[in-house]
């Protein structure tokens, strides 16, 4: 269940929403689909944070979405993208794709591979403003860019190579090796939300496993640490 500690609240893992199919398991951080909690409807402007698995050779069939701001984040395998913008491209690990949906779009995302399952975790944000033109950006992160610090890779002006987002959201991401420690600073005038990707770490002394997600309800310094290396997203929230 979730833990109210000093500032923040601990989303367990093992209390996420999880729908499976044949081709597809999924975990729901809030609600979604046929898992339905008026007490998880995201948090400020973070409406949806899924864990998906898709097995070789599947996907998600061409369907809409409007009003929204959808990020996919890939942790291991492929995923092909094809749009009614025209797009259509491969996003792996390290690469960070942000879809503003606004006054409509139509996609489809699917598991090209014949051996290998594709883990990605895909994330919608409610954009600052509703009918804006659908657009779509990609940006590839590389290892080095991310280990042991905090790197910007959403936000929304695009400063230091991010994508960019309809609202007042940056996302960092990282990958933690051993013994590394990460400090954050969340103002007083603003939220956070610690996801943990992967692996195990340490959030202000307290352990979290891939799947946990962490509310930070106002100003708190954050430290996160791992003993046996981590991949870890932090939101900065309006």
């Amino acid at each position: 269940m979730s833990q109210n500690t000093k500032s923040h609240l601990i989303h367990d893992r093992n209390i996420r929403g999880h729908s499976q199919i044949g081709w597809l398991d999924s975990y729901h951080t809030f609600s979604f689909g046929s898992f339905q909690d008026p007490d998880r409807m995201g948090f400020r402007h973070l409406r949806v944070i899924n864990e998906d698995r898709v097995v070789p050779g599947a996907g998600f069939a061409t369907h809409s979405h409007r009003d929204m701001e959808i990020i996919s984040y890939v942790l291991e395998g492929a995923l092909e993208h094809k749009d009614s913008l025209g797009n259509g491209t491969i996003i792996k690990p390290g690469e960070v794709q942000i879809m503003s949906a606004g006054t409509g779009i139509t996609h489809s995302e699917f598991n090209p591979s014949e051996t290998e399952a594709v883990h990605f975790l895909q994330i919608w944000i409610i954009p600052d403003e509703k009918n804006l033109s659908p657009r779509y950006e990609q940006q590839y992160f590389s290892p080095e860019e991310r280990q042991s610090k905090l790197r910007l890779v959403v936000s929304p002006d695009g400063r230091e190579g991010s994508v960019t987002i309809h609202q007042d959201v940056y996302l960092y991401a990282s990958l933690l090796k051993p013994d590394n420690t990460l400090t954050y600073q969340i103002p007083s005038s603003r939220y956070g939300w610690v996801q943990i990707a992967q692996g195990v770490a340490t959030l202000n002394g307290q352990e979290l496993r891939a799947g946990d997600g962490v509310q930070i309800n106002g100003e708190e310094k954050l430290e996160i640490s791992t003993n046996v290396g981590a991949e870890v997203l932090l939101f900065d929230l309006a």
